[in-house]
């Protein structure tokens, strides 16, 4: 039995006969009968008996007729809210990333908003902290990603929360990595990538570097972390990234981890136009960062 063979039986009990409900559902008589048939085979009753040129219903099919009310109806009704749901715009989350936020890091961040209960548009702009900052004010963003608080000075209305911190770490291709002395020692006169002058944790690094009276040779200098690990994995220098993804950029991009810097902390913010976040995938995404993303990183074995 199916919704088929019970509307084709509804059809035939509300117009008394075979060829008048043939017409109206614009089939043949013989496949009606035919479908008939294979419903009171399948319920074990003859539903219709002849009277006259028509079809009058059995006692057994006056109650399969009320049964069959009560389905097609369910049946009508569940084709609407499905219908009206997907009509229903799916809203939308804007996030804006400043392109010094490690990739793997959003991803990691926005990733529990694809598990919330009601779907959610994840749409995601990557650019300049001034740029997006501007995207903000303009409303056309909900949150940034940042790798520092809201600048102060700035003609725009925004609220910083902090997402977490991790050490840093350094890594290194395995054809830069045989024969090292200990770390840090093994960054001096060796190559070195470094993240642009615009990134917050660059000019701890050049602090450290010179308190440690070490002189690598700067190779590269990039905006675009996943560009610097990129050259890192071929083997043009060691770079840095945030221990606590340190097992993940280990696997990647197929690099050592050398050491970590515990004097130096990468810290993550969110920059929001509300004071007091009330969006609840927003809110997600902080509880979720607080939560999960920032446990001890414990895969580099040196500290200094």
């Amino acid at each position: 039995m199916n919704l088929k063979h019970l509307r084709y039986f509804w059809t035939v009990a509300q117009m008394g006969g075979v060829s008048r409900a043939a017409e109206k559902l614009n089939l043949t008589p013989q496949t009606i009968s035919g479908q008939i048939r294979h419903l009171e085979a399948d319920l074990g009753t003859v539903l219709f008996r002849p009277v006259g040129r028509g079809l009058e219903l059995t006692e057994a099919g006056r109650q399969v007729l009320s049964y069959a009310d009560k389905i097609l109806n369910l049946s009508g009704e569940l084709k609407q809210a499905l219908s009206a749901r997907q009509q229903q715009p799916i809203p939308v989350l804007r996030i804006g990333i400043t392109d010094v936020v490690p990739k793997s890091f959003a991803y990691r961040l926005l990733a529990p908003v694809g598990k919330l209960p009601e779907p959610v548009r994840l749409v995601c702009r990557e650019g300049s902290i001034d740029m997006l900052l501007a995207e903000l004010a303009l409303q056309r963003l909900d949150m940034l990603v940042a790798d520092r608080p809201m600048p102060t000075g700035l003609a725009v209305r925004g609220h910083s929360h902090k997402l977490g911190e991790s050490p840093l770490a350094f890594f290194g291709a395995e054809s830069l990595c045989a024969g090292l002395p200990g770390f840090p020692a093994c960054l001096n006169d060796a190559p070195l990538l470094l993240p642009g002058v615009h990134a917050v944790i660059r000019s701890h690094i050049d602090c450290w570097l010179n308190d440690c009276r070490l002189t690598p040779r700067l190779m590269g200098e990039f905006d675009d972390g996943a560009l610097m690990k990129a050259f890192g994995q071929a083997g043009a220098g060691f770079f840095p990234g945030p221990a606590v993804l340190a097992e993940e950029i280990c696997a990647r991009y197929n690099v050592r981890c050398i050491g970590r810097v515990e004097s130096i902390h990468e810290s993550f913010w969110s920059i929001t136009a509300e004071r007091r976040v009330s969006h609840p995938a927003i809110m997600t995404v902080m509880e979720a960062a607080r939560t999960g993303l920032f446990p001890s990183a414990s895969h580099c074995n040196p500290n200094t």
